[in-house]
């Protein structure tokens, strides 16, 4: 009954003036955080400040356990958090989300992060020094049409030399694995009855995975994994294996083993019964 009227939290020891808990807990996207109010309303003026600073817990919108939600990328607002804990942003070494965590920075109205991750104002290489298309725009119109053209050859060239995915991708191991079952009746050659493959399981370091898969990765089961870490508990969100193939072949990966098991039941106690066999099979690809 407690959290009926106030925000979940662990404590109330929080600004006598305010009406939130100290500790805070969000659902963001289906993901769960837990942080303090303090933290929450370190940048003033941004979305959160006015949500935790301006507005009672009455008028926030709750999931069902009473946690504050946010329908934005719970993935992604990790970085928002971190960036809100110091004022400072720290990304892996390989991260191809800025752009989306860029739009994720606007609409938390946190504009000098926003700032830092736009590629028109990035010196340095902790953030990104992709050329924008404004950029190439302008160029092109300062040195007139032929220079222009010349510019905007020498920027490509540029640019693709620096890309991420040229001269920064990291070598190592992916293991994809899945699960499937089929039965064979009593005529062993006409009688198979394949199911599909219920999940394509991933294995490997979180970032390799998340570079290779994006947005297909389901990272539900591990959703706090540190990039340098390894999982796993990671599936994807289709159910083909060539789809997952083509995927790994793009960034440069190759198959270098593959195992399979298999296991044979009957489904009742009747010999003559079909047989169901349940199988798990593995594919290790690497990138030198």
């Amino acid at each position: 009954m407690a959290l009926a009227d106030t925000e979940r939290g662990v404590s109330n020891c929080g600004d006598s003036g305010s009406p939130f808990s100290e500790i805070i807990e969000l659902n963001v996207g289906g993901q769960v955080y837990v942080t303090r109010h303090t933290t929450l309303i370190a940048v003033p003026d941004s979305l959160l400040w006015n949500m935790f600073n301006k507005k009672s817990p009455k008028e926030l919108a709750r999931d069902s356990k009473g946690r504050f939600f946010l329908d934005r990328d719970g993935f992604l607002f990790r970085y928002i958090l971190d960036y809100l804990r110091d004022l400072n942003l720290v990304l892996p070494d390989y991260f191809p989300e800025k752009s989306r965590l860029q739009r994720e920075a606007d609409f938390f109205q946190l504009r000098d992060l926003a700032k830092r991750l736009s590629p028109r104002v990035s010196k340095d290489n902790s953030i990104s020094e992709e050329i924008s298309q404004s950029d190439t725009e302008e160029g092109a119109q300062q040195c007139g049409s032929s220079g222009g053209i010349e510019t905007l050859r020498a920027m490509s060239v540029s640019g693709a030399m620096r890309s991420p995915s040229l001269d920064s991708r990291k070598s190592g191991y992916i293991t994809i694995g899945y699960r499937g079952s089929y039965t064979i009746g009593r005529d062993i050659q006409t009688d198979a009855k394949f199911r599909r493959v219920a999940r394509i399981t991933v294995c490997g370091k979180t970032a390799l995975a998340k570079e290779v898969f994006g947005d297909t990765l389901n990272e539900s089961r591990d959703p706090d994994r540190p990039p340098e870490r390894y999982t796993s508990r990671y599936y994807l969100k289709y159910n083909f294996l060539e789809q997952a193939f083509d995927k790994l072949t793009e960034v440069g990966f190759h198959m270098v083993a593959c195992s399979s098991t298999g296991t044979c039941a009957y489904t009742s106690n009747d010999p003559n019964e079909d047989k169901i066999w349940t199988s798990y099979t593995e594919y290790v690809f690497c990138r030198d």
